[in-house]
């Protein structure tokens, strides 16, 4: 892929606050209301999700142990993204003004914490591998609940044949083209490659989890996460 900082922006146009040359524009202050909530709904989140709970533990396990205060950060955002990992600093940023619930809250910090998790055992190579991109983004959607039968009903899609995967697909997709600028064949083409072996990849899971009881080590064996990045 070969592309520089000045060819590619990487999707930070989405996330204003981490532009480089905007870095006094942290307006916290301003929409303080905003920022405590989410600094509230996250520490919930990490104390009693089920889902957060055990990939913190996994990155924990594995030699990243992830500190709230400095792995997450509460910003404004581009109206059309609720979080994003940002492998440049190791952060996983919550976008205050587009996260009001917290079952929504929930669901992105298990998003992005897939991502970190990804980031920290598989050495994903997140600025010149499409493939790598593609395939974290395959398993967010797949293991965070993004495509979820009540998620996917709240948004009227149902009835499809083989639904979950098709939404899996659908969001990975349009994950890529929010951050990387190539055409939709293109990026259509990736997400099909590595597809199968990055839908069938559950860590730290070890199945797709359903429901809360699902949020269990079913398997502590990381190596194999390894193996598929490095075939990719």
């Amino acid at each position: 892929m070969g592309q520089t900082k000045q060819d590619e922006d990487y999707g930070y146009d989405l996330f204003p606050e981490r532009n480089p040359g905007d870095l006094n524009k942290r307006s916290v202050p301003r929409f303080y209301t905003w920022y405590h909530k989410c600094q509230l709904m996250l520490k919930l989140a990490v104390e009693t999700s089920p889902y957060a709970k055990l990939l913190l533990s996994a990155m924990k396990n594995s030699g990243c142990k992830v500190r709230p205060d400095r792995h997450f950060s509460c910003e404004d955002c581009d109206g059309t993204v609720s979080g994003g990992f940002d492998a440049a600093t190791s952060q996983i940023v919550l976008c205050q003004n587009n996260i009001h619930k917290q079952s929504h809250m929930n669901r992105v910090v298990t998003h992005e914490l897939i991502h970190a998790f990804d980031h920290c055992r598989a050495h994903v190579d997140w600025f010149n591998n499409f493939r790598h991109l593609a395939c974290s983004e395959i398993r967010a959607a797949n293991l965070s609940g993004d495509c979820s039968f009540s998620n996917e009903m709240s948004r009227f899609h149902f009835g499809m044949k083989q639904h979950h995967q098709e939404c899996v697909r659908s969001r990975a997709l349009r994950s890529i083209l929010a951050v990387r600028k190539i055409s939709q064949e293109e990026a259509e083409k990736i997400v099909d490659e590595v597809f199968h072996t990055c839908f069938n990849d559950h860590a730290p899971f070890g199945r797709i989890p359903h429901t809360k009881k699902d949020a269990k080590f079913a398997n502590r064996d990381y190596d194999n996460r390894n193996r598929y990045y490095a075939n990719l």
